[in-house]
């Protein structure tokens, strides 16, 4: 994790800051998860851990990674969704270098130092509450009349019950609460912000380009996604998973028909906007993964083999997503064309191997080999498209604008 002074042009927009901190994460904490696995596999001792690995991993990859991306973007979009203020440099400077010292921290935690764990969920957290402050001021001024912001702080507010949820596991409450704040982050935060995003920039974006286009983002299916999801997540957290089908049959229908609603074979190019049709499709599927799962443990009375579908929908779709939205905001914002080009092809065609190597591996009957080769192609899929991106932060925009 980087140590020096940030650059004045870092600092420059909110999505500069918080990008760089995900972008970070994004290798770090991929870098540490390989060595965990070839460690396992080959029967390496492994540093101090300040909790099981795999609790860890859910940790760094979710609040520590994809949660800087999602404040940067909210900390962008929510000034232009609403037609408020923007953020001053000194509300997102406080959150960048809250997270930035925290993700630093717990990454430092997982690598031999676990006493550092609790100080660092502290500064994460702490900075989680700012943004939520941040964002709620701009929501008071607009009379909380945008479904779409509302809905995307909703989930940012669940995402910090569940950052507090691990904090205090870290100080000696139950260690299975760390567990439980790695769900929230899934299917609390995650899920809805999302699919909340989606719901709003897709059809925006496709009508922007596509001629005769319909534009279709009804109210309630974003309701019905949020009601399915607290859903999933309540009776997961219960121990009621062999009923988790009840929330999961149909939510497949629902994000099946609004993926089709929103007409993907109308978004063939530009490829920019193709990405996130493609992105989109691994939500039906990874819940028809959840509904065969809950149905199966239901009717033979055997173990889940959940994790081939949370990966369909975290690597899936939130990490190929990821690489979609932050190419698409990372040129917008830098003055660049509004284009894939070849590193972003690269990152997003790499990470759909990824997590087809991820979920198959599941139900290999040797699957760690699976697990590292996934871990590896994510490395490499990535890792020029992230060190493009942070050189793209430290840098100024291409057309002399500011920001």
């Amino acid at each position: 994790m980087p140590t020096t002074t940030p650059s004045p042009i870092l600092l420059a927009a909110p999505h500069r800051a918080m990008f760089f901190v995900g972008a970070t994460c994004l290798v770090a904490s991929m870098c540490w998860w390989l060595w965990v696995l070839m460690a396992s596999w080959h029967s390496w001792p492994l540093a101090a851990q300040p909790l099981p690995v795999g609790w860890t991993h859910g940790i760094l990859m979710q609040y520590a990674t994809l949660a800087p991306f999602v404040m940067g973007f909210l900390l962008t979009v929510f000034p232009r969704w609403m037609n408020v203020g923007i953020v001053p440099r000194h509300g997102y400077v406080a959150i960048f270098g809250l997270l930035l010292i925290g993700a630093a921290l717990v990454l430092s935690a997982a690598c031999g130092a676990p006493r550092l764990l609790p100080a660092g969920l502290a500064c994460m957290l702490i900075g989680w509450l700012v943004a939520l402050r941040t964002l709620a001021q701009r929501l008071r001024q607009h009379g909380f009349r945008d479904v779409w912001a509302t809905s995307a702080w909703c989930a940012l507010a669940m995402g910090a019950i569940g950052l507090a949820l691990a904090e205090c596991a870290s100080l000696g409450a139950p260690i299975t609460w760390i567990t439980a704040a790695n769900r929230v982050a899934t299917f609390g935060f995650l899920l809805p912000i999302y699919f909340t995003v989606a719901h709003r920039m897709v059809p925006f974006f496709s009508g922007n380009v596509i001629q005769g286009y319909r534009v279709f983002r009804p109210t309630r299916s974003l309701l019905a996604v949020w009601i399915l999801s607290l859903g999933h997540l309540s009776l997961d957290l219960a121990g009621w998973s062999h009923w988790r089908w009840l929330a999961d049959a149909p939510m497949t229908v629902l994000l099946l028909w609004q993926w089709l609603a929103w007409q993907p074979w109308k978004a063939l190019r530009p490829g920019l906007l193709l990405v996130l049709y493609i992105a989109l499709a691994w939500l039906p599927l990874s819940f028809l993964l959840y509904t065969i799962d809950s149905i199966h443990m239901l009717a033979s009375g055997m173990d889940s083999r959940g994790l081939a579908p949370l990966h369909a929908l975290t690597v899936g779709f939130f990490s190929t997503m990821l690489v979609a939205m932050v190419t698409r905001v990372t040129h917008g914002h830098s003055g660049r064309p509004l284009t894939m080009g070849q590193v972003p092809w690269l990152a997003f065609i790499g990470m759909q191997l990824v997590a087809l190597t991820r979920v198959v591996g599941e139900y290999m009957s040797q699957p760690w080999p699976w697990y590292i080769a996934a871990a590896a192609l994510w490395l490499l899929a990535l890792t020029p498209w992230v060190a493009r991106s942070l050189w793209i932060y430290l840098t100024p925009r291409r057309d002399g604008a500011p920001g």
